[in-house]
């Protein structure tokens, strides 16, 4: 009985928090819903086995991970569907330069980026691959380390540097597409 109101009282603050990242995974709320509770019930289920001291915080995103890869991944996508969090999205755009940019005066870059709708950010973001998306979201919206989101995707750092590089190269590419089918980029000559 200890050990359960030990998990409720440590585990479930970060309920919020995981179901953003699943809404994120998914792109669907019921879906989200099920992953979220499907990772609780195997958190519950190995409390157990998790050490006092470690980041029960990365514990719970590596549960949350594995089973979205495991589980979801192989359903087919449904393009269609967008339910993403917008204030998980407004805070990806800030750090890409949104209003924290504007309080300390913005560059040209930054008034492009600030341009874009949030339509146009979500979109980018889910055209990247799973592995890159999840790397990206795991460290520029929900804040993990290098170190950190290996252990939640259960890869060496090297390929989390790899895949945040790549994925964040490809994020770049459809954000300049999206700039300059907009007309607020000028397209590169030659290519």
């Amino acid at each position: 009985m200890a050990e359960q109101i030990k998990f409720v009282e440590d585990a479930m603050g970060f309920m919020d928090a995981l179901f953003s990242a699943a809404l994120r995974m998914t792109r669907n709320a019921a879906e989200a819903e099920d992953l979220v509770q499907e990772t609780y019930l195997k958190a519950y289920r190995g409390y157990g086995s998790f050490q006092e001291g470690t980041n029960l915080k990365a514990w719970l995103y590596r549960i949350l991970t594995n089973t979205f890869i495991n589980s979801y991944r192989a359903k087919k996508r449904r393009p269609d569907e967008s339910d993403l969090d917008d204030v998980e999205d407004l805070y990806l755009y800030r750090r890409l330069g949104g209003l924290e940019a504007a309080q300390a005066g913005r560059s040209a870059e930054e008034e492009v980026l600030e341009s874009f709708t949030d339509d146009e950010v979500k979109a980018a973001i889910e055209s990247l691959p799973d592995q890159f998306r999840l790397a990206v979201l795991l460290s520029d919206v929900e804040g993990f380390s290098y170190k950190e989101i290996a252990e939640i995707m259960d890869v060496p750092i090297g390929t989390v540097m790899s895949r945040l590089h790549r994925g964040r190269k490809a994020l770049q590419k459809e954000l300049y597409q999206f700039g300059t089918n907009r007309g607020l980029v000028a397209g590169r000559s030659g290519n």
